[in-house]
């Protein structure tokens, strides 16, 4: 029987990365994404995939993508991908109710309403939930108010799907991004902030997408058959720098 993962934000970056690699590994993909133009053209190309068009913030729009996937996944979906998102950054003093909620429908309602909306077919399948934090989510950064929290709490939500969700067989992981080479980010990171960057991960390089996508279908994965309610950060030793002055890391 050939297994079936849903992937949110699939029409680029993490989620097309991991789509590919889940149809590498002979799984189909339910590729999900609001950007019909980007999702017409990453699915395309693909064999395997089932692309859907849906905004995940609209619970009416999650409602009528769950029965679509009902039937696409007749057999129960094994894996679900929560990997869309915004991340929109600002001061707190200038971060506005509208930013804030625009922020908090993608990365954490959104969420919320997929993995409800779907929870019966996971069972069927006794599949795995990965929602995709960040590392925001684990340290406090400049100008993250809004995505920073958002991502905190995808991590409390993934430990509360663990806890109750596992009764029926479905597992439940967090995967925390650190930096990673996206087009989006390196065309608004500067130099000056790669090298920051760099000189602050052990590592001294940016993750790739498709290093993101190995961490996401090995807990998608039997292989990860006893992991559930863990947080996974792939940052390439970010986050056990601690403070890390660059100037005495290099006397």
């Amino acid at each position: 029987m050939i297994e079936v993962a849903l992937v949110t934000g699939a029409a680029r970056g993490i989620g097309l990365a991991t789509t590919k690699l889940f149809l590498e590994m002979g799984w189909q993909v339910v590729m999900l994404d609001r950007d019909a133009p980007a999702l017409e053209e990453a699915s395309a190309a693909l064999n395997g995939v089932h692309p859907v068009l849906c905004d995940i913030s609209y619970p009416e729009q999650v409602a009528m993508m769950a029965e679509e996937v009902t039937r696409i996944a007749q057999y129960g979906l094994k894996a679900l991908v929560n990997n869309a998102g915004v991340a929109e950054f600002g001061p707190i003093h200038e971060t506005d109710f509208a930013m804030w909620r625009r922020v908090m429908d993608s990365n954490l309602d959104g969420m919320f309403l997929v993995s409800q909306a779907l929870t019966p077919l996971l069972a069927k399948a006794k599949g795995a939930i990965v929602n995709i934090a960040s590392i925001s989510g684990l340290r406090a950064s400049t100008l993250r108010v809004a995505y920073g929290t958002s991502k905190a709490a995808v991590i409390a939500l993934s430990e509360q799907q663990a806890v109750e969700l596992g009764e029926l067989g479905i597992r439940a992981n967090t995967v925390a991004p650190g930096p990673v080479r996206t087009k989006l980010a390196m065309a608004v990171h500067s130099q000056e902030i790669i090298d920051a960057y760099h000189d602050a991960i052990p590592l001294n390089r940016y993750g790739s997408e498709r290093e993101i996508a190995e961490a996401i279908a090995f807990l998608a994965s039997d292989k990860a058959s006893y992991i559930t309610g863990q947080l996974l950060a792939v940052d390439g030793g970010f986050g056990a720098t601690g403070i890390g002055l660059p100037a005495l890391r290099k006397s």
